[in-house]
């Protein structure tokens, strides 16, 4: 198995956007290691995957310690991947992760502490077999930890050097200001604010304007609706799906948004485009979203995701359809 190596013109269909008040631009797409890159997965698919974003120009990966299954699972599959394709490309790409969620057994693995928030990017950086991580998340708010111990925490492990920027994920609207206040008083700069967002999960739209007040980046996850917005479940619930399973996607629900799924479809069939094309699109195009994480069990859905960076522009008409598709 050989380095990956960036070939000249890699990026030119790729877009890149500047975080917040920062200097740093992130591919408009991300790779996430949410589901697909855990224990059972298979080193060869992991490597087929993260080459058909390379490929693309996508840079920006982006983990947490509890990421897996088990907990800490896809922080080592990215170690594999690091030690075996992408250590040349270490000033070429952005490594981010978090810490918040249960990650290990005991009283110190869990919440916003100094202790455990330290010590999980410590594991981190041994896991991936890095020096430092490009951007360190707060994965979650604490209400259980002061939030000046959190915040204080993030700014020991920029100024320890074990990440380059910090950054908030989940936090809600009446606790992050707050959080960026405190961030900035201690002259390390909150860079972005991770949230859920898709079609099907518009719940954090209030936080955009909020973002651009205080001058943070907006990195969204699950923007497929994990999988409801593809062709997959447009026609139902797969047999084989999460859904099925009874999984992290309950059947109920896509039963109930099947009707929006199959309207949403059909405009993206008269756009040329498949559903996951036109669902990204959509942020991408929003003007709110700087980097939107998507995430893929097969190269081919990576290869089909970074169409959308390029796609058409929404046009008013369809955006409107779209609104009242959504507004139902």
């Amino acid at each position: 198995m050989a380095f990956y190596k960036m070939e000249e013109g890699y990026a030119e269909s790729m877009e890149y956007r500047r975080l917040g008040r920062s200097g740093l631009r992130l591919s408009a797409l991300s790779l996430g290691f949410w589901q697909n890159f855990g224990e059972g997965a298979s080193k060869e698919s992991a490597r087929s995957i993260v080459t058909a974003a390379l490929d693309g120009g996508i840079t920006s990966f982006d983990l947490a310690n509890n990421y897996g299954p088990p907990a800490g699972a896809a922080e080592e599959m990215f170690g594999y991947l690091y030690r075996s394709m992408l250590r040349p490309l270490r000033d070429e790409i952005v490594v981010a992760t978090k810490a918040g969620y249960p990650a290990w057994a005991g009283p110190y693995g869990d919440g916003g502490s100094r202790k455990y928030l330290v010590a999980s990017c410590d594991r981190s950086l041994r896991a991936m077999g890095l020096d430092y991580v490009d951007i360190f998340y707060s994965h979650r708010y604490d209400p259980n930890t002061p939030l000046e111990e959190t915040m204080a925490a993030l700014d020991y492990i920029v100024r320890s050097g074990r990440a380059i920027y910090v950054a908030l994920s989940k936090y809600p609207a009446d606790v992050l200001p707050r959080a960026v206040e405190i961030l900035r008083s201690l002259g390390t700069p909150c860079l972005a604010h991770q949230v859920q967002y898709s079609m099907l999960a518009r719940q954090n739209e209030p936080l955009f304007p909020l973002h651009k007040e205080l001058g943070v980046g907006c990195v969204t996850f699950s923007p497929l609706a994990q999988g409801q917005l593809t062709d997959r479940y447009a026609m139902g619930i797969p047999a084989d799906s999460r859904a099925s399973r009874g999984e992290s996607l309950k059947a109920g629900v896509v039963e109930e948004n099947l009707p929006k799924v199959k309207a949403l479809a059909a405009i993206a069939a008269e756009r040329g485009e498949s559903l996951a094309q036109l669902a990204l699109a959509w942020q991408l195009q929003s003007g709110n979203v700087d980097s939107v994480i998507i995430g893929a069990s097969r190269p081919e859905q990576v290869t089909d995701n970074l169409k959308a960076v390029a796609a058409a522009p929404i046009s008013e008409e369809h955006q409107q359809q779209i609104g009242s598709i959504l507004n139902k």
